[in-house]
């Protein structure tokens, strides 16, 4: 297993109101890029994105791929596709087709999504460096060795100061 070079270092808390506007601004930016004819989203994280953008594109197919490659919330393991896309999208290449995922970190999962779907649309709402080079579209760019905890992923608790009492 690979420890990724993120953690909790540089914490970085997207609350579900911050990613519900970052997701509907996403929808914004592809607007301008489709039309599509359907959703591939990259389960988990790509699903609440992709609910969101296909609401706001009124895009009403919705196809799921998923990849495991996270085994806890920081050690990457070999990347095991679990449940693949369906034949008929398989067959046009993605032509059409908007990929959605919540981050590209490393590129690791994007690249196995373009290997299956190399003319899709890819889009992300968060992007690190060394996964930026395999999305069309997204909407912020983080450092690598920050690390996004999504709302699903975290609940309200005490926060203790960035400088505490050392």
């Amino acid at each position: 297993m690979i420890e990724t070079s993120g953690g909790p270092d540089k914490p970085f808390p997207v609350s579900w109101d911050q990613f519900h506007r970052d997701a509907r601004a996403l929808a914004w930016r592809l607007h301008a890029t489709g039309p599509f004819e359907a959703i591939v989203c990259i389960t988990r994280g790509g699903l609440v994105p992709a609910a969101i953008v296909s609401r706001e594109l009124d895009l009403r197919i919705i196809e799921t791929i998923s990849i495991v490659t996270y085994r806890d919330y920081k050690t990457q393991a070999e990347p095991q596709v679990v449940k693949s896309v369906e034949g008929r999208l398989l067959a046009t290449q993605g032509e059409g087709i908007l990929v959605i995922d919540d981050l590209v970190d490393t590129g690791t999962t994007a690249r196995i999504v373009r290997g299956l779907l190399p003319k899709a649309h890819f889009a992300a709402v968060y992007a690190k460096p060394l996964g930026r080079p395999l999305v069309d579209t997204f909407v912020t760019e983080v450092s690598q060795d920050t690390w996004i905890y999504f709302p699903w992923d975290t609940q309200l608790s005490y926060a203790p100061p960035i400088r505490g009492k050392e």
